[in-house]
């Protein structure tokens, strides 16, 4: 298990989850820029859930040189392409439908393969993918990120198939946690009071599985609103970048 969350450096506190969205996207436009930069084009893995959605609606107001930007999924859920329970549909309205991020630069997961062949067609998507500039991610209240739960298989592979999530719907697609960890740097985006205990858990030491997630170099960012976050992360608060 990787190290919990436990210094000012790597906690930031919001006064809400307003305030840690804006935050989230200018430290997404910063990588981007460093990115493009120093290689040529940035690789970005995107969260699913509600949290993130707010830090992309942010990001569609943003300008940014959108063509060399590079997306991925961190995990999906068996539905119809197009469906409005998909991260991807969810995250094309917020955020990709209102820029001009060329289409062949967003790797959807095809999660409406099922979950064996869709995780083996994103396996031969990633494959031509070193390493990614930043990954995005969530934390629930049990504690898993991405489609990685408790008490569940993180791992072996590039990309996993689930079909008994604990929660709806049960089949899924995520990158497991070694691949999420090829990555030059992460963020966790968490709000919300129902996220408080699972928090408090993995900052203890609990073996959840956002903590098998993070490579030994990558930096790791983890950024609370006041209501997601334990009395001690609040004293380490920092709201800057």
């Amino acid at each position: 298990m990787r190290d919990a969350p436990d210094d000012a450096a790597r906690c930031r506190v919001f006064d809400d989850a307003g305030q840690l969205a804006e935050h989230a996207a200018a430290l997404i436009l910063a990588a981007a820029r460093e990115a493009i930069a120093a290689r040529g084009a940035f690789h970005l893995v995107l969260a699913g859930g509600e949290t993130p959605l707010a830090t992309y609606a942010c990001l569609a107001g943003a300008g940014a040189d959108w063509r060399y930007w590079r997306l991925y999924f961190s995990d999906e859920r068996c539905l119809p392409a197009g469906d409005p329970g998909r991260n991807d549909t969810q995250i094309r309205r917020q955020w990709l439908e209102r820029v001009p991020i060329p289409a062949g630069n967003i790797h959807a997961i095809p999660a409406e393969l099922g979950p064996e062949r869709a995780a083996a067609h994103y396996a031969g998507t990633l494959a031509g993918v070193s390493a990614f500039d930043l990954v995005l991610l969530g934390l629930g209240e049990d504690g898993h990120t991405a489609s990685l739960f408790p008490g569940r298989p993180v791992g072996p592979g590039t990309v996993l198939p689930v079909r008994d999530a604990p929660k709806p719907p049960p089949e899924r697609v995520t990158l497991s946690a070694s691949r999420l960890s090829g990555t030059r740097a992460t963020i966790f985006l968490i709000t919300g009071a129902g996220k408080r205990a699972a928090v408090a858990a993995w900052r203890g030491g609990t073996d959840v599985p956002a903590g098998h997630v993070a490579g030994p170099d990558a930096v790791v960012t983890v950024l609370l609103d006041a209501a997601a976050a334990p009395p001690d992360c609040v004293r380490n608060s920092a709201r800057q970048p």
